[in-house]
């Protein structure tokens, strides 16, 4: 071999070393780049998502007291919801929340906070009535059954049986809808955004990884001070479901098409996300299931008998 078919081979040598090097470099600029692009796109999302929430101060307790109340016969809060005109639905929701209409509503009342298990089981004992039961919980009950959280695995038939019992009645769904957005186009009862610290739903970063006491989330109550009306159980209303009934429901009091073994659930629960929560959001289950997701609370007309003035 000649020298100067050695000085080309130290020459190709070289250029294959500078070759494997510069490649090298190459390649970690360009994953240096694709982890900043990543990191720059998970930021976006984090502000994204920050947007599309709001915080809602706890700290200053709101006056509800322009709204009447009174106890019901069985001795729970009601607030009285004012008579009038509010916004239903939605338009840039799920189908069965279109089209967005105008309701008008006589003046009634409803349970500022959702029953609970130990009222539940007042009315059981006095009625003869089972206890609602739940499958194996993750190994312990105990996570959802305690007595202060609200009342769960009730059938529409069940909760129904609680309002007559109690001299009362289920909401309907137009009743349910006004009393947690008042008479604006709100998404939840705080507001357009949601907020962390307003209601209970999927996950604990509200505090609550399972059901929360009915009135746990003061930021959270709605325009007449109505607590958990997104969040923690979902709730039975007394219509039946049909997913078009909007456009052809009427605009005063209407009360959900003929009986029929489906019937609405509103608000959302601890396992929804808070996109499900939303207020206009309908969920339809038969009128005999039973879910630890799904409770109730109860409404009246305003000469509902046996209520006391509240003080």
């Amino acid at each position: 071999m000649g020298r100067g078919d050695c000085v080309e081979n130290k020459g190709v040598l070289y250029g294959s070393i500078i070759f494997v090097f510069a490649s090298f470099f190459l390649m970690v600029g360009l994953l240096a780049h694709e982890s900043y692009k990543a990191n720059q796109m998970k930021q976006l999302a984090a502000s994204i998502k920050s947007e599309d929430r709001q915080t809602v101060s706890s700290g200053t307790a709101q006056d509800y007291s322009m709204y009447k109340t009174k106890m019901g016969d069985e001795g729970r809060e009601m607030v009285q919801i004012p008579e009038g005109p509010f916004t239903m639905g939605s338009a840039d929701a799920d189908p069965d929340e279109a089209p967005e209409h105008q309701v008008f509503l006589k003046g009634f009342f409803i349970d500022r906070k959702e029953v609970t298990q130990a009222e539940y089981a007042r009315f059981a004992k006095m009625t003869r009535r089972p206890m609602p039961r739940i499958e194996v919980f993750e190994d312990d009950q105990s996570k959802l059954l305690q007595q202060e959280f609200a009342a769960m695995s009730v059938s529409w038939d069940d909760a129904t049986a609680y309002c007559k019992w109690a001299g009362k009645r289920l909401p309907t769904e137009a009743e349910w809808e006004k009393a947690g957005r008042g008479e604006g186009k709100r998404k939840y009862p705080w507001g357009e955004k949601f907020a962390v610290n307003a209601a209970n739903v999927d996950g604990s970063e509200d505090g609550y990884k399972y059901l929360a006491p009915p009135g746990s989330f003061e930021a959270g109550r709605s325009p007449y001070g109505l607590f958990d009306m997104t969040g923690n159980v979902a709730e039975w209303v007394a219509d039946s479901y049909d997913e078009h009934y909007y456009k052809k429901s009427s605009y005063r009091d209407p009360k959900g098409p003929e009986n029929a073994d489906l019937k609405v659930v509103r608000g959302g629960s601890w396992r929804e996300t808070e996109q499900n929560a939303r207020l206009s959001k309908r969920f339809a289950a038969k009128h005999w299931r039973t879910d630890i997701t799904i409770g109730f609370r109860c409404a009246g007309d305003p000469d509902l008998p046996g209520g006391t003035p509240a003080s």
